[in-house]
């Protein structure tokens, strides 16, 4: 049987998931896209896309390129990109980010800093 090893790429679609009915204690990090639908109490770090879910909620602070949220954060949101916040999301934190998109219902309740310097 000749197998190949194939090195993938973050422009190869790589991404990762946590699901609904997951939990993780700790701090997260990920290279590429990251998913949560599930509960996680620590920071993130996410040097792609995050998306959190509907059902996706983080206690701690997240840090990615972009984000779109659909679920709760109770924590600081820095984005060096685009942030949106979907009709569902929930926000308690302060935020810096370079662009924002808010969807009406959505609640945020914090301080917006935008184009964050370091």
């Amino acid at each position: 049987m000749n197998l190949k090893h194939k090195e993938e790429t973050p422009a190869g679609g790589l991404h990762n998931v946590l699901s609904s009915g997951s939990a993780i204690k700790g701090n997260v990090m990920a290279d590429t896209d990251f998913r949560l639908d599930g509960k996680v109490e620590g920071d993130i770090l996410c040097g792609g896309k995050i998306v959190i879910g509907p059902k996706g909620s983080v206690l701690g602070n997240v840090t990615a390129e972009n984000a779109e949220i659909m679920g709760e954060i109770a924590g600081c949101v820095k984005v060096n990109g685009k942030l949106v916040l979907k009709s569902t999301a929930r926000i308690a934190g302060d935020i810096c980010i370079r662009s924002i998109e808010i969807e009406p219902n959505a609640r945020f309740n914090g301080k917006c800093i935008m184009s964050c310097e370091e």
